[in-house]
């Protein structure tokens, strides 16, 4: 995300772009556990939050350090691109 001048956050298109993916992904019919993950690299994966963001409290998050997304270990405290909070 982007700061603009008056404090405001907002998103980019490629985060959108990597949202929109992520989200036809995990709706399209059919998804098994078999199907592929996207690589932490496309999605833009860092092993740090972005903001209040982190991968454990986002939906797609597997504890203790996996992703129904990304492939690879995710780091709790990490964040990307497709991250997606959880319904309170």
């Amino acid at each position: 995300m982007e700061r603009t001048g008056g404090g405001e956050e907002r998103t980019s298109r490629r985060q959108l772009l990597l949202a929109g993916v992520g989200l036809a992904v995990a709706l399209a019919p059919g998804r098994t556990a078999a199907q592929q993950k996207m690589a932490q690299k496309l999605v833009q994966y860092q092993q740090k939050p972005k903001g209040t963001q982190e991968c454990d409290t986002c939906l797609h998050f597997v504890p203790p350090d996996g992703c129904k997304m990304v492939e690879g270990k995710i780091n709790p405290k990490g964040w990307c691109a497709l991250f997606a909070p959880k319904p309170k």
